[in-house]
């Protein structure tokens, strides 16, 4: 079972940032999670504590092809998009995820060209993106393009990625995308995904990470949302231990997020080995691998946050190290027996 016990989420729902587990049966009304001028985020994925943030006016409600939308402006954290009744971004913190999801795996890559983005519908990862100038195509799959829509009209500052010219929007479903996708076509996976419940747990299995593995170029990297420490750590010890295999490298990153439960949220980041053997003793995601580029525009990544990540609390450090979990493994020994296994070389 993945972390505390969840209930069921109604059958095609799509994959996004964080999935509701209500107490009711139904569709979800956002609209009945707001009471005396607060909208309070509370379900079963995080037992006993919940969100509450001031409702200034609620600007759009909607049901899409796939889910119940809505964006609200707040009094403290400007306008906020809530799907299935669960925080996806406000204006205030969104950058400190879609920068650190973005740009973990990108500067830890020496050249990334193509990128495939899996979820992601504010367009907030797609933005980050496109801001690295060696990147030639920068591929995203999301399901619902009812939140591409309203991002696009509630949220311009961070959907401005789908205007790019190096942006590729396909309206689909991720995992079959990443399925029929040739072996060896990017060099960078940022998944950014739901929690692992109902038709989403494909995106948490040891057939998608092998999948992402299979499409990755030799030193590519994958990128994933990875579930939060306080609440998650046995899901987050099972990722890197049994969806990690595959990779020459599988470690934990995490980042702040003030909106989200705990304020806290992480990344999986798995490297597949070098073609040049010669590389294989540095396949840590740790360090980036290029410098910022003067005048990128950036509010929360930094060289050393991006190190600082990976640092973790040791109760955490010490169950993954406990559970042979973690990035501080050496894999290099492996590296040649997964090449066999995975590469079919």
């Amino acid at each position: 079972n993945f972390g505390p016990k969840t209930l069921p989420v109604e059958p095609g729902s799509p994959p996004g940032r964080r999935r509701p587990m209500t107490e009711t049966s139904g569709p979800l009304d956002a609209a009945s999670l707001i009471k005396d001028g607060w909208f309070m985020e509370k379900n079963q994925q995080w037992p006993g504590q919940a969100n509450s943030l001031e409702v200034k006016e609620v600007l759009l409600h909607k049901k899409t092809k796939f889910q119940d939308l809505m964006v609200f402006d707040s009094t403290q954290w400007g306008k906020v998009l809530i799907l299935d009744g669960v925080i996806q971004l406000t204006e205030r913190d969104e950058m400190s995820y879609q920068e650190m999801l973005t740009h973990l795996p990108m500067f830890a890559h020496p050249n990334p060209q193509h990128v495939l983005i899996i979820g992601g519908g504010d367009g907030g990862v797609l933005r980050e993106v496109c801001k690295h100038t060696c990147v030639e195509k920068a591929t995203m799959c999301e399901i619902d393009g009812g939140v591409v829509e309203a991002s696009k009209a509630y949220f311009p500052s961070v959907s401005t990625g789908f205007g790019h010219p190096k942006a590729n929007l396909i309206i689909d479903d991720g995992v079959a995308f990443a399925e029929n996708a040739k072996d060896a076509s990017f060099d960078v996976i940022i998944v950014d995904s739901s929690d692992p419940v109902g038709p989403a747990e494909k995106l948490f299995s040891k057939e998608f990470y092998a999948n992402a593995h299979r499409i990755l170029r030799p030193g590519g990297v994958l990128c994933t949302q990875g579930e939060c420490l306080w609440v998650h750590a046995d899901l987050i010890q099972q990722m890197l231990q049994e969806n990690g295999a595959p990779f020459a490298s599988a470690e934990y990153a995490t980042m702040q997020v003030p909106t989200y439960p705990s304020g806290q949220i992480g990344a999986f980041l798995g490297r597949k080995a070098f073609a040049d053997a010669s590389k294989e003793r540095d396949t840590s995601c740790r360090q980036p691998r290029r410098a910022v580029p003067p005048g990128m525009a950036l509010r929360y990544y930094t060289e050393e946050m991006h190190a600082a990540a990976f640092a973790l609390p040791a109760f955490l450090a010490q169950r993954l190290q406990a559970g042979g979990g973690g990035g501080d493994r050496d894999r290099a020994a492996a590296g040649k027996r997964r090449r066999l296994q995975w590469d079919g070389a």
